[in-house]
């Protein structure tokens, strides 16, 4: 049965981001039709797909409004689509707003179109903290016709800090493993003028304080002692200037390697010997997913999804 599915989600390098726009895909290439409807076009759709639609949600600035209506828009771009393109699902990352712009926009053609909702995290573990947020996300949860979430311990935490009555069931992230794969990559090691004999660590992150590169930072500057290495440092964030001054003081300059953002990083996770991803937060971890695919063993703190990942 061919359906009809509008995917939202965060146009970013984010984890949440790239799952949405990898489910796309995938559902795209078993015959289904998807329609992106976001604030810009997803980074991981780099080309034409078949079966795939991007549909930009505009938001204009009016003196009226302190802040630019994007949640309003949102869900005006959802109700026109769904009702033009005859959608059957909305589905949605992140309770807010994400699945209230869907409840707004389903109220605004009808009940017959349904409502899937994935929590990923920053959803409940930040914003389901805040009492003015509270209520509103469980009322996003309650709404959806199915709720998923990352990992068995973003359940547990949402059960613990928005108390919803819909049952939410796990739905783990996934990867592409005809892109992420274990392969020889001397060639590119090479060309980052990294020897055979130098190990190479890696992280990739956002570079929030939440990531906690500092810590990978730290924990470097000790192994190099012991071990000839080389550490990737591949995004960028607000901690990017504090990392690059933490490199500095630590005298580490040398061995440290600061590639920014890269769309594509299963060559860099193949030509590595280890990934540190030690946030302090983190409901799944997908970056883990995508090393281990590769080959690269894991070191993780003990917290939220990652002991289920690794």
């Amino acid at each position: 049965m061919k359906l009809k599915i509008g995917i939202t989600c965060y146009p970013s390098v984010g984890g949440s981001g790239v799952v949405g726009t990898e489910l796309g895909k995938q559902l795209a290439e078993r015959g289904h039709e998807i329609h992106f409807i976001t604030s810009g076009l997803p980074f991981r759709l780099n080309k034409v797909y078949p079966n795939i639609y991007f549909h930009e949600v505009t938001v204009n600035q009016y003196s009226v409004f302190q802040y630019p209506p994007y949640d309003l828009a949102l869900a005006s771009k959802m109700a026109e689509v769904a009702q033009r393109e005859n959608l059957d699902i909305l589905h949605v990352h992140y309770a807010i707003p994400h699945a209230i712009c869907a409840y707004l926009a389903k109220q605004m053609i009808g009940e017959r179109i349904k409502i899937v909702t994935t929590l990923h995290g920053t959803d409940i573990t930040v914003l389901g903290s805040d009492p003015s947020l509270n209520n509103l996300i469980r009322f996003g949860i309650e709404q959806s016709d199915v709720v998923t979430a990352v990992s068995h311990s973003l359940i547990n935490e949402t059960h613990e800090l928005v108390k919803p009555s819909k049952e939410i069931q796990t739905v783990y992230n996934f990867i592409d493993e005809r892109v992420y794969f274990k392969r020889n990559m001397s060639q590119l090691k090479k060309e980052y003028g990294i020897s055979e004999s130098e190990k190479v660590l890696i992280h990739i992150s956002n570079f929030r304080k939440v990531k906690r590169v500092q810590d990978v930072v730290q924990a470097f500057a000790k192994i190099v002692k012991e071990v000839d290495a080389k550490l990737l440092l591949v995004g960028d964030g607000p901690e990017f200037c504090t990392i690059l001054q933490i490199v500095k003081n630590l005298h580490i300059e040398d061995r440290v390697l600061f590639l920014g953002k890269q769309d594509n990083v299963a060559e860099l996770l193949a030509m590595s010997d280890l990934m540190l991803l030690l946030s302090e937060k983190e409901s799944f971890g997908l970056v883990l997913l995508e090393a281990m695919a590769c080959g690269v063993p894991c070191i993780g703190t003990r917290v939220g999804g990652i002991p289920e990942v690794i």
